[in-house]
């Protein structure tokens, strides 16, 4: 018998991977990315990043071929496709679908201002209540953006996306949209479970821009004939899920339900967690999204906590400190120490405003650090506590809004492959953490299989999902992992 594949693609901002996924066995067959270094982003001016939806397509294509190959898959066996992509990026096409410009992407700051002055203007009260977030420098301040300083482009748009949009778009040759990709862009009115007519009206962008509105899950569009020949694809297969990298990297660990949290702790850190009551933070300190499985009918809110200073600076430490030993030995000297190293702290903070400090840049620090009793082990553990501090920082503001936070799903990469970081957040949250095998364009492909009916529901879709380590808090412990993090805490709150 065939197989029956299922296809994922994660359009990032460094790469564009392809994932094909067994249907029936749930495992990943193939996975490839391109370009193999990273992808160029276009800086015309300070604080601006632009990428060419084209070349998402090409790498898209690169993928493709390259899994088709080495599967030896035919366009026949694959059933369904999904798209995770970068979110808050602004892709306009004209009439003709082209696009004509190039994409805003979700690092460039221009628009800044423009979420500021809507923020002011429209109120915080407004503003919130109605979108969960300021405006801030999402699409829709984006798209404000190009009106104002490219009307010649901003009259010819025909429609605009994010850009799984676009590539779901590229696919079909239909240009659609989703509730959960209209609430990245700050576009979707969750008190009024519509299009944000209050934003569109205040900017004075025409409704007609924004594409027909398909379910996340469920058939979207079809590949076209012309797709299909360029891409080795059959006519006809359905497009049937799309997330944006955030939310997906949560569908991916299975993490659908309220009070489960996706963690992911690269360079910097995302804490994604699942709120099931439509509520938001009054200071703006986390995003709040539609989560891939929110409807009208039931309410599942993603909460978005940013850490920007997190594998950044352990790799800092490693760099600077202890470069003559792996970080496997950093993590062990690490653990020779005591839970509060000691009495030695770190802020993390030393890349760039945080969001969860209400946007203050205030730095990294080392505080209490005495000579003759410290040395390099303690500022290895102070440095990977000061990291699942700021984590736990963020998680708090989502129990403050309601969240009972009691498990935590990861990727068994970056800093959670460190046991002290994980016992620490652990000990600190009281959450239990498993650690899984997946990544984002394989949730992509199984989100696919869900949305075209291959799978009935999630649980089966993650059935097949390896777990490969779960780490319960130490009950023993857990008075002084607090006590650690209180004192942090009264730390910080003396730098900000």
């Amino acid at each position: 018998m065939a197989n029956r594949y299922l296809l994922g693609f994660d359009v990032g901002s460094s790469s564009v991977k392809a994932s094909l996924v067994n249907a029936d066995t749930g495992k990943c067959a193939a996975a490839a990315f391109f370009p193999e270094k990273e992808a160029p982003i276009m800086a015309v001016k300070a604080g601006w990043a632009e990428q060419d939806p084209q070349m998402w397509w090409d790498n898209a294509k690169l993928s493709l071929k390259k899994i088709m190959a080495e599967t030896g898959a035919t366009g026949e066996d694959i059933k369904a496709i999904g798209i995770s992509y970068q979110m808050h990026g602004l892709v306009c096409v004209d009439k003709n679908l082209r696009a004509l410009r190039p994409s805003i992407i979700w690092c460039d700051s221009r628009a800044v201002p423009y979420g500021e002055k809507a923020f002011q203007d429209l109120g915080a009260d407004q503003c919130l209540s109605h979108l969960l977030n300021s405006p801030g420098n999402f699409t829709a301040a984006k798209l404000a953006w190009v009106k104002e300083n490219e009307p010649e482009i901003y009259a010819q748009i025909h429609k605009i996306m994010l850009p799984g949009d676009y590539i779901a778009m590229r696919l079909s040759g239909i240009a659609n949209t989703t509730v959960s990709g209209l609430s990245e862009g700050m576009f979707w009115d969750f008190k009024n479970n519509q299009v944000a007519d209050f934003l569109m009206k205040y900017y004075g962008f025409d409704a007609s821009l924004i594409a027909d509105i398909v379910p996340t899950f469920g058939i979207q569009s079809e590949v076209s004939a012309e797709a299909a020949a360029e891409l080795g694809l059959k006519a006809g297969t359905p497009i049937s899920y799309r997330g944006g990298d955030q939310p997906n990297n949560a569908l991916s660990l299975n993490v659908l339900n309220p009070g489960e949290i996706a963690a992911t702790a690269g360079t910097s850190g995302v804490v994604y967690g699942v709120l099931g009551e439509v509520n938001y933070d009054k200071q703006s300190r986390v995003n709040m999204f539609a989560h891939v499985n929110h409807t009208g009918e039931q309410t599942r809110l993603g909460v978005l906590g940013i850490c920007n200073g997190t594998g950044i600076l352990n790799a800092w430490i490693h760099r600077n400190i202890t470069a003559d030993i792996s970080y496997a030995e950093m993590n062990d000297l690490g653990a020779t120490v005591p839970i509060g190293s000691e009495g030695v702290q770190i802020l993390p903070f030393g890349n760039g405003a945080e969001r969860i400090l209400e946007n203050k840049e205030i730095g990294c620090s080392i505080h209490n650090l005495n000579f003759n009793r410290h040395n390099k082990a303690h500022l290895v553990r102070a440095a990977q506590e000061g990291i699942v501090f700021s984590f736990c920082y963020g998680m708090e503001i989502m129990q403050q809004m309601g969240m009972d936070i009691q498990k935590i799903h990861a990727g068994k990469a970056n800093m959670f492959l460190s046991p002290l970081f994980r016992n620490t957040l652990a000990g600190v949250s009281g959450a239990t953490i498993e650690l899984y095998d997946t990544d984002g364009s394989v949730g992509a492909a199984k989100g696919a299989g869900i949305g075209a009916g291959i799978y009935k529901d999630s649980n089966e879709a993650f059935a097949t999902l390896d777990k490969l380590q779960v780490i319960e808090p130490e009950a023993a412990k857990r008075s002084e992992y607090l006590a650690a993090y209180a004192a942090w805490k009264e730390t910080l709150s003396k730098n900000i």
